[in-house]
């Protein structure tokens, strides 16, 4: 598969991740084929969370890759810290524990990145950084980044934290695009027009943060996959026209949509199917004309002023 560089950090790495979120939902047998498979076509680049599966979902991973050394040094593990019961917490003390049970439950001793899951209201900059610096040391994590944060949340971490924010995982699909349609309406009158997100997506452009969007099929939050739903049926028509172009399915067209933004984003996929995991990664050589992009775009139900 084609890679990247992610952030302004020289770590390169395939242009689709594979989301772990759901592996506790498979048998041991099944989740040994949905590995094997993501690595057969170049997808190896894994991104988990300690709350996902309860923690379960790295456990599950570890046997289906039979985690070894050997094996290790062909993987790309990105986890995600800082969601706990109730709260967010980016203390200190959460984020170095929260660490330490990511390494135990995938058997290994680094992660490649971790990601602060969600803004905790009550973060000290100053705690996330003697967090980071130990997590450096100690060579248990070698990138940092974030998820779900604006640029004036990143900006308020950089004052202390003096690794290089690598990463930005934020939910973003055809259905689900306002970072990129807000960027339409400037100084206009309308609810397209309202900033949500402090213009987060030309701020990672800016600092060489890359995009990781999440849920790419998804609408709402969690509502549902938007790929041949009735609610969509002007866009589901347009994306199996340009899927028949390219001789593709409609799932490869959904994340070439995102692969062709000149962020240079890397699609986190959800999905535990094989065949819909290698529809995913062919995305990455197929190339959308601007036509087929902004006809997606306005299928969707997005309008241009």
């Amino acid at each position: 598969m084609k890679t990247m560089k992610l952030g302004s950090s020289d770590l390169q790495v395939p242009v689709v991740a594979v989301g772990c979120m759901r592996l506790d939902s498979l048998s041991r047998t099944d989740a040994e084929r949905f590995v094997q498979s993501a690595l057969d076509v170049g997808a190896n680049f894994f991104d988990h969370a300690d709350i996902y599966g309860g923690g379960e979902c790295e456990r599950i991973f570890a046997d289906a890759v039979g985690m070894s050394a050997s094996t290790r040094e062909k993987l790309i593990l990105q986890s995600k810290c800082g969601i706990r019961k109730g709260m967010f917490d980016f203390s200190k003390e959460h984020i170095l524990a929260s660490v330490d049970g990511i390494l135990e439950r995938l058997r290994t001793d680094y992660l490649d990145v971790l990601l602060l899951h969600r803004p905790d209201a009550l973060v000290e900059p100053d705690e996330v950084a003697a967090a980071f610096d130990e997590l450096e040391r100690s060579g248990k994590v070698r990138h940092f980044g974030v998820s779900n944060q604006t640029p004036m949340q990143i900006e308020l971490l950089k004052r202390s934290v003096r690794q290089p924010l690598v990463a930005n995982q934020l939910q973003l699909s055809i259905t689900n695009a306002t970072m990129i349609t807000r960027g339409f309406n400037v100084n206009m009158e309308n609810a397209e027009a309202v900033d949500r997100d402090g213009g987060i997506l030309d701020y990672c452009r800016l600092h060489d943060i890359t995009i990781q969007p999440w849920s790419p099929f998804q609408f709402g939050f969690f509502e549902g996959v938007f790929l041949d739903h009735p609610k969509f049926p002007e866009l589901n028509a347009k994306i199996d026209e340009v899927a028949a172009r390219h001789g593709v399915s409609n799932t490869t067209i959904a994340i070439a949509w995102l692969l062709r933004h000149p962020a240079h984003m890397q699609p986190v996929t959800g999905t535990t199917n094989p065949d819909r995991l290698r529809d995913c990664v062919r995305a990455a050589d197929v190339q959308l004309s601007r036509e087929d992009w902004y006809g997606i775009l306005l299928a969707a139900g997005n309008t241009l002023p």
